[in-house]
């Protein structure tokens, strides 16, 4: 690993814990209501103004994010100030269902799973063990991220923000690593003789992959 990607590895944690840390304190007391609504409302910003900042339509693009963000705040802020848990549901929610789809959509109509591709990309050719075996990890990422849906949104509907907040801030993405950590444990041990790879190896590999593709 370079020093510049260490770097940007690292800020990037940071940022992220900082994050975390931040909502997390907004949910758990009662009178954070401005700051709640606008640390939730963070992500949606900054990822508008990504996706504006990188379209062939830049000025265009950018113009109609502050049109549609200050009229939002306009007219929804009392609403958002009050109701902010929402909109950080909604962001969990919506990134979950987005990874489970991802999974779950290669595993019908005669698709290619995900995992699958993932492997072929890193490792060429796949042994029949080896395809089988990516198989079964695609069912399990799929199984994994629906029951990540089924327990923050239970949690959300059932229990105190506060609790809600602990799992989506301080759970959800220790689970993640713990996941890759079982499955590589389980892959070591059902194929000894594979070259050492991991998922993230897969997923690199294809980003380059469709890069170069596009």
């Amino acid at each position: 690993m370079s020093r510049l990607s260490f770097i940007r590895g690292l800020g990037m944690a940071t940022a992220l814990t900082g994050y975390a840390i931040l909502a997390n304190y907004t949910n758990q007391s009662g009178k954070t209501g401005m700051l709640g609504a606008l640390v939730a409302l963070a992500p949606i910003v900054l990822t508008s103004l990504v996706l504006a900042w990188r379209s062939t339509h830049r000025r265009l693009m950018l113009s109609w994010v502050a049109f549609l963000l200050v009229t939002s705040l306009w007219l929804l802020w009392p609403v958002l100030k009050q109701h902010y848990g929402w909109v950080y549901w909604l962001e969990h929610e919506s990134m979950q269902w987005a990874l489970f789809t991802l999974f779950a959509r290669t595993l019908f109509a005669h698709r290619q799973p995900l995992c699958t591709r993932f492997a072929t990309i890193v490792h060429g050719t796949l042994t029949p063990e080896h395809a089988r075996y990516a198989y079964q990890v695609t069912i399990a990422w799929t199984v994994f991220f629906a029951t990540m849906i089924l327990t923050s949104t239970w949690l959300f509907f059932t229990q105190p923000i506060a609790i809600w907040s602990i799992f989506a801030n301080f759970i959800f993405l220790p689970l993640v690593a713990l996941m890759f950590i079982v499955e590589y444990g389980v892959r070591k041990w059902a194929l000894p003789d594979l070259e050492d790879a991991n998922i993230m190896d897969g997923v690199r590999a294809f980003m380059q992959h469709s890069t170069h593709h596009s």
